[in-house]
């Protein structure tokens, strides 16, 4: 039972537990005290790793510097402590409140910091923060100069830069530039040139005041630092605003101080890098052109320095050169003969250099007339024939920017024999090189005789595998080069037979826009040739063009002009697909009819729909007007071949006769394919040409054509009886007597508007009557001439449609036949 309020007496056993506790509290009073030195002799670095996490401040300082000690002498070492478990308690350790603690602590650390496994364990770390901390100005030198070794390694990473920054570690880091030590400043340098990577990174540089003491660091007496800081500059220059500082800071003064001396000759590279940098504004250049900075530039490109010093003072006006504004200011200070100069330097280094000068340079117009007149193309020609790749690269491609729309300096590079190098870099060389060379003869080109002298060194044969390639400069340039040699006839030949009609053809594929627009302009002009129209027909030109130019995307000028050249040369696919053919397209021998193709369907050419087996399709209606002489030559040739054969049979050796024996057994070669002759349509054009030619009034010339048009297909039909007109059947028994699905328009007895519209066509273009082909639906078609009325005055032209099915030769209004067909039928 509990009772309260009142004292209990204490048992023995109360009275003996109150002072034991007594007795504990007097022993623990006792081991405050201080305990007698004892000197500690740590002999393995598990001892000594032990003592890092000891309490006291004595013992901490010199485990830290035993392990510093044990560090330094070697990777293992330090891979050794981290395995111990060693980095621990030292990132504790650097934010320890005793100085020496913090300093020791910080020397470890930043001396195994410098591995690379200890570098990825300490990433994974909260520690940056700790690190940061320690950079202030009151700490010690000692501190600065380990915990930048810290960051130092740790800023490579891209996840450590950042932390670095948002832990505003950039602003001390700058306050360390301007440290007594050469290490902190090394360091410090080695952290912020990490950083400065990113842009962010650079305008903070600028924003914090880091362009003076970088400025201050270019006259440091260790190379090392001049270098990092260099370095550094190059990287923060990129800003526009860092460049505005710099030039407020008279940065640009002391770079040229650096360039005009001879013993920082090493830092000359570098430096030129920054100034080019700085001047890549026209207003920056302007102000550094009124303090002379420019004139001084330009003397130093001209003295004879090293190779290395002088290409990149080439660079450095390249890179000035990129403005327009620049450019006028650099052509004002005669930058153009300075280059020439150049030319001439015997080193690949400076001589690749100053042709990608001139290329720049090429952008302003009077700069390539300097050049021409300073005698600098014959130069670029001649380092065509270096071994040097990249230099030749550079040459082709000085040589394209400095011929574009200058028609001097063509005939500059032709006089000087650079087009017969720039044929030979076609075959077999680097894909820039041939894609500059072919820029550069597509620009020469343009002049006739140029180009003449081009296609006879084999230009085109040459360009034709290029065609395959899939880089898309190459490309560009290749067909654009082709689309101008292929203005001549031989050429476009060449190119057919070089097989490139093929490989250009699937360029309709591209969805690069450069890319496609040349090989629509190539194919334009290739298109001008009959044959060569067909074979790309053959190729799928068209149905890519149909799909092109139904796409608001890539629908452009050239791919319309190319579908319509590629129609006007193959008026079979235009009919096929336009349903119109106007009084300027002549058919010609070749020419068929195989209906309305449907919206992106293949045509075939004519002799694939030769070999098809016969069947129950619409025939397809061909115009062939060749002669039989041809065909009665050669027969008349193998006649006279055979009997001359038989008469020498007698005079054979039995050996002879025994090869010739064994010749006939072989297969015989099959037969080239040919157009089916129409001895009817022969005599047709015969009969127009001798019984209409000769009438005086064009309109008696129609109306006497049209009735012999409507005679020979059957004669005049009453609409009434239309629908009895044995036209299909008449059709089906020709192509079953003819075994084919080919039937030649001379053939048909009884036809129908499409055939006879088709008809009159033809014989009015083989007679000089103008008029027109029109196609219906549903085998209706007619045609439309062009006269003048007569009625009224001053005469006017009318157009009129002929009547070839009812009431042959009458001229009705226009669509008025159209709309009797489709009441008819």
């Amino acid at each position: 039972m509990t009772c309260t309020g009142h004292d209990t007496p204490q048992s023995p056993i109360n009275k003996c537990h109150n002072m034991g506790k007594k007795a504990k509290k007097e022993a623990e009073t006792r081991c405050k005290e201080p305990f007698e030195p004892l000197p500690v002799e740590g002999k393995t670095p598990e001892t000594v790793v032990l003592l890092l996490s000891s309490q006291e401040e004595d013992i901490l300082v010199k485990a830290c510097e035993a392990i510093y000690t044990f560090a330094e002498k070697g990777d293992d070492n330090k891979f050794y402590l981290l395995g111990l478990g060693a980095l621990e308690p030292l990132c504790k350790l650097i934010s320890n409140n005793n100085r020496l603690v913090r300093r020791n602590a910080f020397m470890a650390l930043g001396i195994m910091a410098t591995n690379g496994e200890v570098k990825s364990a300490l990433k994974k770390k909260d520690v940056i923060l700790s690190i940061i901390d320690k950079l202030s100005l009151e700490e010690d030198t000692v501190v600065h100069e380990f915990a930048t070794l810290c960051l130092a390694c740790l800023s490579v990473d891209f996840v450590c830069k950042v932390q670095i920054f948002d832990n505003k570690g950039l602003p001390p880091l700058i306050q360390l530039l301007s440290s007594p030590d050469p290490d902190v400043k090394n360091n410090s340098l080695e952290i912020i040139f990490n950083l400065v990577q990113d842009q962010k990174s650079r305008q903070a540089v600028h924003e914090s005041g880091g362009i003076p003491p970088l400025l201050e660091l270019l006259k440091s007496d260790f190379p090392a630092i001049q270098h990092l800081a260099l370095k550094t500059l190059q990287n923060v220059t990129t800003d526009a605003d860092t460049c505005n500082t710099f030039r407020e800071e008279q940065g640009f003064e002391k770079l040229m101080e650096i360039l005009s001396n001879t013993d920082f000759s090493d830092l000359h590279a570098g430096t030129l890098q920054v100034v080019a940098n700085c001047l890549s504004d026209s207003e920056s250049l302007q102000l550094v052109h009124k303090d002379g900075g420019l004139k001084r530039l330009m003397e130093f490109v001209l003295t004879p320095n090293t190779p290395a010093i002088q290409s990149n003072a080439v660079k450095c006006i390249t890179r000035v050169a990129h403005s327009s504004e620049n450019r006028k200011l650099l052509h004002e200070q005669n930058v153009e003969k300075v280059l020439v100069e150049l030319l001439s330097v015997a080193d690949i280094s400076v001589q690749t250099a100053t042709c990608q000068a001139v290329s720049v340079m090429s952008f302003h117009l009077a700069s390539k007339d300097s050049f021409r007149d300073l005698g600098g193309i014959p130069a670029v020609v001649q380092l065509l024939n270096n071994e040097s790749l990249v230099l030749k690269e550079a040459a082709a491609q000085a040589l394209s920017y400095l011929t574009q729309s200058n028609q001097l300096n063509m005939f500059a590079v032709y006089e000087a024999g650079g087009h017969e190098v720039l044929v030979q870099q076609l075959n077999g060389s680097g894909l820039r090189t041939l894609a500059n060379s072919a820029a550069t003869l597509g620009n020469m080109a343009a002049q006739e005789v140029i180009r003449c002298s081009i296609l006879s060194l084999g230009a085109v044969k040459a360009l034709v595998e290029p065609l395959n390639s899939t880089d898309t400069q190459l490309l560009v340039n290749t067909t654009r080069c082709l689309a101008v040699l292929t203005c001549d006839t031989e050429a476009r030949a060449e190119l057919q037979s070089a097989g490139g009609l093929h490989p250009l053809v699937n360029l309709l594929r591209s969805y690069h826009k450069e890319v496609l627009h040349n090989a629509c302009w190539a194919i334009s002009v290739c298109a001008s040739d009959g044959p060569a129209a067909v074979e790309m027909c053959t190729f799928g030109a068209l149905e890519m063009l149909q799909e092109i130019n139904q796409s608001v995307n890539r629908r452009s000028r050239f791919s319309e002009l190319a579908m319509i050249s590629l129609l006007n040369s193959n008026l079979s696919a235009k009919y096929s697909l336009t349903s119109h053919l106007a009084s300027t397209d002549l058919i010609c021998d070749g020419f068929y009819d195989a209906g309305k193709a449907r919206a992106g369907q293949r045509i075939l050419i004519l002799e694939e729909m030769s070999k098809q087996p016969v069947n129950e399709h619409r025939p397809i209606i061909v115009v062939n007007t060749a002669a039989e002489e041809t065909v009665e030559t050669e027969e008349r040739q193998s006649n006279a071949s055979e009997t001359d054969t038989g008469s020498k049979a007698e005079r054979r050796t039995p050996r002879k006769k025994k090869e010739e024996d064994k010749q006939k057994d072989e297969p015989l070669p099959e037969k080239p394919w040919k157009m089916m002759d129409d001895v009817s349509l022969q005599l047709l054009i015969k009969e127009a040409k001798e019984s209409i030619i000769p009438l005086t009034d064009e309109r008696e010339q129609c109306a006497a054509l049209a009735r012999l048009v409507s005679e020979a297909m059957g004669g005049a039909v009453e609409m009434e009886r239309l629908h009895e007109y044995p036209w299909v059947l008449h059709l089906s028994e020709l192509k079953f007597q003819l075994q084919a699905n080919v039937v030649p328009i001379g053939l048909i007895s009884k036809g129908i508007y499409g055939h006879r519209a088709l008809l009159f066509k033809c014989l009015a273009d083989c007679i000089g009557l103008s008029c027109t082909l029109v196609r219906g639906e549903y085998n209706r078609a007619w045609n439309e001439v062009l006269l003048f009325n007569r009625e009224e005055r001053p005469a006017q032209p009318c157009r009129y449609t002929v009547d070839l099915m009812h009431q042959p030769g009458s001229l009705l209004a226009p669509n008025t036949l159209a709309a009797v067909q489709y009441q008819t039928i």
